[in-house]
């Protein structure tokens, strides 16, 4: 007995066009679902209130500063924002003040971390990375970042202690992860034997210095990122070892001359202040700021004072997030269907 559609063929014809013309019609939708996903998983219609809230009470706390610093240091010379150079050596005639006073008249002895609270309220979660005790950093909305396509990290001065790096590779998906550090050879860690994880034997400096007579390795953070054909990182650490100071004025200066955003959206640190004198710490931690950087987080190294007890306070981790531009901690990633943000720029 021959079937129905033997019988009638143009049913069959019928119902093959039906089933062609609903999954061309249901096509453009799956690709504009499949383009936009990542911007629907971090999109948040609040963000831009909540970091202009945050710069208000920021913008309070760097008038509260200046306050400070003329009601406990009379003498302190006129105070205004820095021009590069940055740490300039002070005349004879600077008023200088001690870093970590004495207990002694006059009191308060407040110390340089006294001045310099991280008081920007990141809008995000705030979060651990990496171990509790050395080698992890705070950071801010890194949620973001866990199905972000061209996620980029850069970390100087891990020296085998890796454990925020290997968490970062196993929050994210695609988060490419770029280490240095001219005194080992690799990372150190099985965990980063892994496609996304690249290891170079470089040292970050404020100069280029790599031929083949330098024994160390020394590279700008704009000549790694030229090699690399990366234009963002969306996470900076650095721990350099007091050279923090000359590699932040080298990246700095051409960004705030030219009023354009840094290339990086958030900056893990360790600030190192043997030898500075508060005059210059306050002019290198004003160009941070004029910069657009904003510290949420800060956690002064008690190891390190433990290891040298009877002596300053020396060392401090911060953690800052640009305001400036359009990162990704500041702005909603553009949607296919609409190609707009809901904050940043």
């Amino acid at each position: 007995m021959p079937s129905s559609w033997n019988r009638h063929p143009r049913y069959l014809l019928l119902i093959a066009l039906v089933i062609s013309a609903t999954v061309y019609l249901l096509l453009p939708s799956q690709s504009s679902t499949t383009s936009d996903s990542f911007a629907s998983l971090v999109r948040d219609t609040r963000l831009p209130a909540r970091l202009q809230r945050a710069e208000r009470v920021y913008q309070k706390v760097i008038s509260d500063r200046k306050d400070m610093i003329r009601k406990y240091w009379a003498n302190f010379p006129t105070y205004t924002h820095v021009s590069f150079p940055l740490l300039l050596p002070l005349s004879s005639t600077s008023d200088t003040r001690c870093r970590f006073p004495p207990d002694k008249d006059p009191w308060p002895a407040y110390t340089t971390w006294s001045f310099f609270p991280p008081a920007f309220d990141c809008p995000h979660e705030v979060e651990r990375i990496g171990a509790l005790g050395d080698g992890g950093k705070w950071t801010c909305g890194v949620s973001r970042l866990e199905n972000k396509p061209d996620c980029i990290v850069y970390t100087f001065g891990m020296y085998y202690e890796t454990s925020f790096e290997e968490e970062m590779l196993e929050r994210t998906q695609h988060c490419q992860v770029w280490g240095y550090d001219y005194r080992s050879n690799s990372f150190g860690s099985s965990k980063l034997n892994n496609y996304r994880a690249h290891f170079f034997p470089y040292g970050l400096a404020h100069v280029d210095a790599h031929g083949p007579h330098d024994e160390q390795k020394l590279y700008t953070l704009k000549t790694l990122m030229e090699m690399n054909k990366h234009t963002h990182i969306d996470i900076l650490k650095i721990d350099v070892e007091g050279w923090e100071f000359e590699v932040l004025a080298q990246i700095l200066q051409p960004y705030i001359t030219s009023e354009e955003p840094l290339p990086f959206g958030q900056l893990l640190i360790e600030i190192h202040t043997w030898e500075k004198k508060f005059e210059e710490f306050l002019s290198w931690w004003e160009a941070l700021e004029v910069a657009g950087l904003r510290p949420f987080m800060t956690e002064v190294n008690l190891v390190y004072q433990n290891y040298n007890r009877g002596k300053s306070t020396d060392l401090a981790e911060y953690s800052f997030i640009n305001i400036k531009g359009n990162n990704i901690f500041i702005s909603d990633p553009p949607t296919a269907s609409t190609g707009t943000t809901n904050g940043g720029e």
